[in-house]
């Protein structure tokens, strides 16, 4: 909502402003040099992008429009989770856990905790390490340069879409000018004509630069900036379970392993020591992934 509510305020200053000191509004209502801008920055778009990079900016623009960064639930169910694992393993052993971890969609502990199920990239990471730390002869310090490995690509890909607008509301200032210079050309091919009709022609041109500039620095860029943190805040969903598994794997008990992953979530989201314990205790040992405890 926040960001609806700063598109609006922008706006609003700038055609408010331009009204008050006297502007018309007609003047600026030029739909050719919004076509030339607007289609160009689209086309360039499409060139410099994949399908799947352009589709995933669709939803990051979604995601900025409605705030859709993970909350404080997510982190209890990725956290409650975790634990969930964790205890099933030292308490029943690596075949329960394998069980869960196989089939993660049928599996009790997962339908208990809906967010994090419904975000398979997450639920993927979870099962795959678990997968390797049941396999009992890895190291940690191998697992955590898996892990970082995989987390250096996960956020190389989650930043696709604000790198990709990013790179449109660069464009858009210089695609302005081409607008503008067009609407110049073909003002000087009425060169001829009354004064009111060539300054009208003029100033047409002038709102091509006018859109290129508002477009990069009043709409598009904020937008890449809102995908940026966003994203951001869901890549620390991963850091958060890297961090409980890797204290885990060193020997920490499945509480105390917790603790390093709360650490690392945002003082905004973060829960408690006690809240954490509180949702923790509904995700105790698991027999089977059909639910039997």
């Amino acid at each position: 909502m926040n960001i609806l509510v700063g598109l609006v305020i922008v706006i609003g200053s700038i055609i408010g402003g331009y009204v008050a000191m006297g502007g018309y509004m007609k003047v600026l209502w030029q739909p050719f040099e919004l076509l030339i801008v607007g289609g160009a920055a689209f086309g360039t778009f499409v060139v410099a992008n994949t399908f799947k990079t352009i589709k995933d900016t669709g939803r990051g623009i979604h995601e900025a429009l409605l705030n859709a960064k993970p909350k404080k639930r997510d982190h209890l169910d990725t956290l409650s989770v975790l634990y969930g694992l964790m205890r099933t393993l030292r308490a029943k052993g690596r075949n329960d856990v394998e069980q869960i971890i196989d089939n993660p969609e049928e599996s009790d502990l997962f339908q208990r905790f809906p967010r994090v199920l419904g975000n398979v990239s997450l639920t993927s990471f979870i099962c795959d390490y678990f997968r390797l730390i049941i396999i009992g002869n890895v190291r940690p310090h191998e697992i955590e340069a898996l892990m970082d490995e995989e987390l250096h690509t996960l956020g190389r890909e989650e930043m696709k879409p604000y790198q990709a607008l990013s790179i449109v509301a660069e464009t858009l200032p210089a695609l302005g000018i081409v607008a503008a210079v067009l609407g110049i050309v073909k003002a000087m091919g009425a060169i001829d004509q009354e004064p009111e009709i060539l300054g009208s022609l003029i100033g047409a041109a002038l709102v091509g630069t006018f859109l290129g500039i508002f477009l990069s620095y009043g709409i598009v860029s904020p937008i890449a900036v809102k995908i940026k943190s966003i994203r951001e805040q869901r890549y620390r969903l991963y850091i958060e379970v890297k961090q409980t598994l890797l204290a885990f794997m060193n020997g920490a008990a499945p509480q105390i392993a917790l603790e390093h992953g709360r650490k690392t979530i945002g003082a905004d989201d973060r829960p408690t020591i006690d809240e954490v314990e509180a949702e923790t205790m509904n995700a105790g040992p698991v027999v089977s992934a059909g639910g039997e405890a």
